[in-house]
Formats: structure tokens, sequence, C-alpha cells
């Protein structure tokens, strides 16, 4: 995780510093992204480190005990890899596949706020479809939520998640966690 800090030092957000609380807009400049970029990369590394060098199947994930006082919960997401990545602090707690937008409805790279929460939601644009656990993350309807996860880019900009993982995550995230989504 030192790599991490570097990364995020040498970019500019340590300075600019990642919302702590729920922000009115997204970071979506070039610093941010590039944060979070580094972070997803680092994140892969990270995997290995805690779980070892497994490869997940679509709707998989790995989940491990880490104390609540290792700090505060973080979301990084690897559009790259289709996987996601949840801190506690520097401890990487969880790592599950995805299934991100697809190439002409891409998922947003930056750095996020959870905005809100609910248990279940159903979308306004894309015919009433349900999105359970859905954690939004931006103005326009971007979240995270659980739902079909193909092992590929299939969503019209969302981050599908494993629905027993979009579960338990939901249960440890709360408003304002920072969600880093990169390339």
């Amino acid at each position: 995780m030192k790599k991490l800090a570097f990364a995020l030092a040498v970019s500019g957000v340590l300075a600019l510093g990642v919302p702590a609380s729920p922000a009115p807009a997204a970071m979506e400049t070039y610093e941010a992204k590039a944060a979070a970029a580094s972070a997803a990369a680092y994140a892969r590394d990270d995997m290995v480190e805690a779980f070892g060098d497994k490869w997940l199947k679509p709707g998989q994930y790995l989940w491990r005990d880490v104390p609540d006082s290792a700090g505060p919960e973080r979301v990084v997401i690897s559009l790259s890899d289709q996987l996601a990545f949840l801190y506690r602090g520097d401890a990487l707690v969880a790592v599950a596949t995805i299934s991100s937008g697809t190439p002409d409805r891409g998922t947003p790279t930056g750095i996020f706020n959870i905005l809100e929460k609910k248990p279940m939601h159903h979308s306004r644009k894309y015919d009433n479809a349900p999105m359970p656990h859905m954690q939004r993350i931006d103005q326009y309807g971007i979240a995270l939520h659980a739902g079909f996860n193909p092992g590929q880019p299939a969503s019209h900009g969302c981050v599908r998640l494993p629905a027993k993982f979009a579960a338990k995550l939901y249960t440890v995230t709360g408003i304002g966690t920072p969600v880093l989504i990169g390339a």
C-alpha cells in the first residue's frame, strides 16, 4: 500500500484530498483518473498478496476478516481486470468480479463517493430494471449494484456485482465512502 500512497501523492490527489463526505460532483479530472488507475493496478498485486494467485470466474468473490479498526473503507474498481476491491485502511478485505459498462455506454473513471444507498432500487432509465443493494456514485444514475455478471462489460454504465458480494458490501460502506474507478 505504500506504493499506492506514493502514486496518489505523485498524481496530486493527496494534495487535493479524496472526498470523505458526499460531494456534489465527482472528481473526473486527469489527476483523479490517474490516481484511480494507479489504485486499480496496485489492487491486483494486493489481491495476490492477500488471497494468493487465484483467478475468479464470473460471479465469484473472495472475502476475509479484517478488523474495523484497520481504517475506513474504500472501493477500488479495475475496469481492465473487471474486478472490484474493498479496502479497510491499507488492508484488502475483498475482491469480486464485476460487469461494467459496454464501450458505447462506458463506466466513468475517476474518484467518486457513495451519494445514495437503497436496498432495492429500480432503474428510471432502463425499463424499471431491478438494482438490488444500489449504491449511487454520481448524479446521472451510475451505481454499484447486484446484477448479471457475465465476466465482461455488459451494463449501461453501472458496476454490476455478484449478488452476495453486493449485499455484504452494502453493509460495510456508507454515504461518502470513496470509490476509485480506474481503466
